[in-house]
C-alpha cells in the first residue's frame, strides 16, 4: 500500500514540474514570437482591440501549446 501511495506522490511531483515547465516554455515562446513581429502585438490586442491580432494570437498559443505538450511528453 506504501509503495501505491509513493508512486502517486511521484507521479504527481513530475505532473508538476511538467506543468511548470511549459507553462515557462509558453511564456518565453510567446514573448520570442513577439520580438520577431513588427510593431507591438499587445498595443494593437489590447488598445485598438484588433480582432485579427487576436485569432492570430489564439492560433499561436494552440500551436505553442501543441509542440510544447509533444516535446514534455
Amino acid at each position: 500500500m506504501t509503495d501505491v501511495y509513493s508512486s502517486m506522490l511521484h507521479n504527481a511531483v513530475a505532473a508538476v514540474l511538467f506543468a511548470i515547465i511549459g507553462v515557462a516554455l509558453f511564456i518565453v515562446a510567446f514573448m520570442v514570437f513577439d520580438k520577431l513581429t513588427p510593431g507591438s502585438l499587445w498595443k494593437e490586442l489590447i488598445e485598438d482591440q484588433n480582432t485579427a491580432i487576436g485569432v492570430l494570437m489564439g492560433a499561436v498559443a494552440i500551436a505553442l501549446a501543441i509542440i510544447i505538450a509533444a516535446a514534455v511528453h
